[in-house]
């Protein structure tokens, strides 16, 4: 973090250049990784093999646009958007039904013209605005159950909509995620988050032990077979099981050190979509373990320094802001890992920053934004 005196005898104002650099090496680095393991995919597909690579950098050249720009906005200027905020993502996720455009079997994005908006990508900020204005409305009636239960029913329609009309589970979870950790740091309580924490756990298990126990597959939707997959990923090799297998094949072939940039069998048609959900495990086979540990570290450093930023913002509707970024990083990179590595069932999350999809990078950095403008309004008071 580098001072920027305002005048003198004033209080000096900071800009958090870490945070910049880190989110520019994550950036850089992606489009690399993203080159490397889209480019036979693409020239396959598309007769280019920077196919892929040409659009995620338009995405990404408006996105750092974006990022200077919402920076230099004050953060208080949004707060008087959070109820159309959710409205439009409302609005949005429900002419998904009728004029959205289907890929891969399900609706989940606007075509116009050649780009492609994921709604879904605008309810998780518009979500950090809405919960961030409502707490600060909200005040002490938080700390009463008939206040927190209100406060967190608030995200359930945009989450059930994301659901229910995109069948976009994982993002539902990110966007209830991001919702339940903002209410736990403005609600003193813990006692309640213990009660809802042993509900889901206990929901959870629920749920597997019909899945498990279900008189045969077919009774099953694929994501009860997903669940199956996860559990025993050889039995499915021909279907559900056959990415996360290829995924894992990958993240062991590559030891410790890697294959070498580029080097990486798996991405050569063996992992679907390799450059989305997967691309965790491309770093790993051409990176190794090395490689892996390199970027979970840059992560790492990213939340640390949104954290720093939290403590110390000037204001509460400003630390709830950063927390909701914080809070959209660490559950999209912790889950994206652990379908990577099968430590939960496989389902569509993207790796912040470095996974191929235009929306995606275009709000991170918008939300990268707001919290480089909240660490501006930090100031150190001269004695």
């Amino acid at each position: 973090m580098t001072r920027k005196k305002k005048k003198q005898g004033q209080s000096e104002y900071f800009f958090d250049y870490s945070l910049l650099f880190i989110v520019l090496f994550l950036l850089g680095f992606g489009l690399v990784m993203l080159y490397s393991t889209s480019s036979y995919e693409a020239a396959q597909k598309y007769g280019s093999s920077t196919y892929y690579l040409e659009k995620q950098i338009k995405a990404t050249i408006l996105g750092l646009i974006g990022m200077i720009a919402i920076a230099n906005i004050p953060y208080h200027f949004w707060e008087k958007f959070y109820a159309l905020g959710y409205a439009v993502s409302a609005l949005l996720l429900l002419l998904i039904i009728p004029f959205g455009h289907e890929s891969g079997g399900a609706k989940r994005w606007f075509r116009i013209g050649g780009l492609s908006i994921q709604p879904s990508e605008i309810a998780k900020i518009c979500m950090i605005l809405f919960l961030a204005v409502m707490i600060c409305k909200m005040g002490k009636s938080i700390r009463t159950w008939k206040g927190f239960i209100a406060l967190v029913l608030m995200p359930v329609p945009i989450v059930l909509m994301v659901w229910k009309i995109t069948s976009n589970l994982s993002t539902a979870i990110i966007i209830m995620g991001i919702a339940v950790l903002m209410v736990f740091v403005a609600s003193p309580d813990y006692k309640k988050f213990i009660v809802m924490g042993l509900g889901g756990v206990a929901a959870v298990a629920l749920v597997v032990f019909y899945i498990v126990n279900a008189a045969s597959a077919d009774s099953l939707d694929y994501r009860g077979n997903r669940v199956l997959a996860w559990l025993n990923p050889e039995a499915y090799v021909s279907d559900t099981g056959y990415q996360t297998l290829q995924a894992l094949y990958a993240i062991g072939s590559g030891g410790v050190w890697g294959k070498g940039l580029g080097q990486s069998m798996q991405k050569l048609g063996f992992i679907p979509e390799a450059q989305n959900d997967m691309i965790f495990s491309i770093i790993c086979e051409e990176l190794g373990l090395f490689g892996a540990i390199a970027i979970i570290l840059m992560f790492i450093m990213l939340i640390w320094r949104l954290m720093v930023i939290a403590n110390n913002a000037p204001d509460l509707f400003g630390a709830l802001l950063v927390v909701g970024v914080m809070g959209h990083m660490a559950i999209q990179v912790i889950l994206n890992i652990a379908v990577v590595t099968n430590t939960i069932p496989n389902t569509g999350i993207s790796l912040p920053f470095i996974s191929y999809g235009g929306t995606a990078v275009l709000f991170q950095l918008a939300e990268i934004g707001l919290v480089l403008n909240v660490a501006k309004r930090i100031q150190l008071k001269e004695g």
